[in-house]
């Protein structure tokens, strides 16, 4: 899984990658700071098995702390955008062609309002955020139109002579999208588009490549340094004038310090919780204390968390409707090398048995025979859908 950090720049989406991933990225308060995409591997957050099974998982991919399963996921920043990407401006095309492979989107804005429109600091509460929400939707929806509108006269002469199905016509030539028939068959239907492809205008196009958009890159909204006086304020207006968007809270800058802190043994702390406890106060000079104070008090009291790790477990359960499944060899919860519950796999929720299967191993799926629900002791057919949080033993004829 591939999550995308999109966004204007200059807003702290290198904060929020570093904070999400704790790598080595150049953060600075200035313009394009961020040129190449980075990668690295985050985690989303969820209860682990093991205490119901009274047992100390052994996680072969990610980590596990006080219950807490941190389930690897793949997280991509690129450049900062700026209005105009999808017509190439600030190497604008590149950027949003970076994200072709991302499952979700977080957008990252400075909800403060000390960002401006072409990514400049400006006094805090003298730009409107909420004009950053727009612009990003407009430079999507302008990139996927690009997209759509690539070779479109070729083929839809050549669906029209042929007699092409128009769903399925549609699919293949949208299929670099992500997009398969069933998607486009729901779509032609919701928009009432035209069964002829040759009544198909400008504003059908846009009309389509605005509703894929939504479907194949669906986004959350992080609400970057709410922190800063008045953001909250901003925070709670964006909250009205964008009811069916996510948004979430954050401090991305909070967070980097509360794990950086962490990772030098100074401060207990477990991602996306609401407190922390200093280890050793009398190896905190003055200015680390304050700082941590300051988090506590105006981050984590105020808004519960840093937001940080929300965003991620939202944009991954939420937006996109996941759910975490552990595979395991046997009842005794063990691979073959005796670790416990080392397998935690990020599958689309109403995956069946089955199609679990197959998610594990290729041979699995072929020689499925059957599968046992450890939780409840059943058993468990192959068209058997699962649940968020199932132990699955998957029985196979090999």
């Amino acid at each position: 899984m591939l999550v995308g950090i999109v966004g204007k720049t200059n807003t702290g989406k290198s904060t929020f990658f570093k904070a999400s991933t704790l790598a080595e990225v150049e953060i600075e308060n200035r313009p394009f700071v961020t040129i190449k995409p980075n990668s690295g591997v985050s985690f989303v957050k969820i209860e682990c098995a093991d205490k119901e099974f009274n047992v100390k998982c052994q996680p072969k991919h990610g980590y596990c702390l006080d219950g807490c399963r941190f389930v690897p996921v793949q997280l991509m920043d690129v450049a900062g955008l700026v209005p105009g990407a999808h017509e190439g401006k600030g190497l604008g095309n590149q950027f949003l062609d970076d994200l072709r492979q991302a499952d979700v989107l977080i957008h990252i804005i400075d909800v403060s309002g000390s960002t401006n429109e072409e990514g400049e600091s400006v006094e805090p509460g003298s730009y409107d955020p909420a004009n950053d929400v727009r612009f990003l939707e407009v430079e999507l929806d302008m990139w996927y139109l690009r997209l759509v509108k690539k070779g479109w006269e070729p083929f839809s002469k050549k669906a029209i002579q042929e007699r092409q199905e128009l769903n399925k016509a549609l699919a293949s030539h949208l299929i670099g999208l992500g997009v398969n028939e069933k998607m486009v068959e729901e779509l032609v239907k919701r928009l009432e588009l035209p069964e002829d492809l040759g009544q198909w205008d400008e504003n059908v196009l846009e009309k389509l490549a605005t509703e894929l958009r939504k479907i194949t890159k669906p986004m959350i909204i992080a609400c970057n340094k709410v922190d800063v006086p008045g953001a909250a304020e901003n925070f709670s207006r964006l909250e009205n004038e964008f009811p069916d968007h996510m948004l979430v809270a954050c401090s991305a800058e909070s967070e980097l310090a509360l794990r950086e802190a962490a990772k030098h043994e100074l401060i207990d702390y477990i991602a996306g919780e609401g407190d922390f406890k200093i280890k050793y106060e009398s190896k905190l000079n003055e200015k680390q204390k304050k700082g941590l104070e300051f988090v506590k008090e105006n981050v984590l009291k105020k808004f519960g968390s840093t937001g940080v790790q929300q965003v991620l477990d939202d944009a991954v359960f939420k937006l996109l409707k996941y759910i975490a499944v552990y595979p395991v060899a046997n009842s005794h919860l063990k691979d073959k090398d005796g670790n416990v519950l080392p397998d935690c796999f990020l599958v689309p929720d109403g995956i069946t048995s089955l199609e679990f299967a197959y998610k594990v191993h290729t041979d699995i799926g072929n020689n499925f025979v059957k599968a046992v629900d450890l939780k409840t002791k059943q058993i468990i057919g192959k068209e058997h859908q699962l649940k968020n949080g199932d132990v699955v033993e998957i029985m196979t004829s090999k």
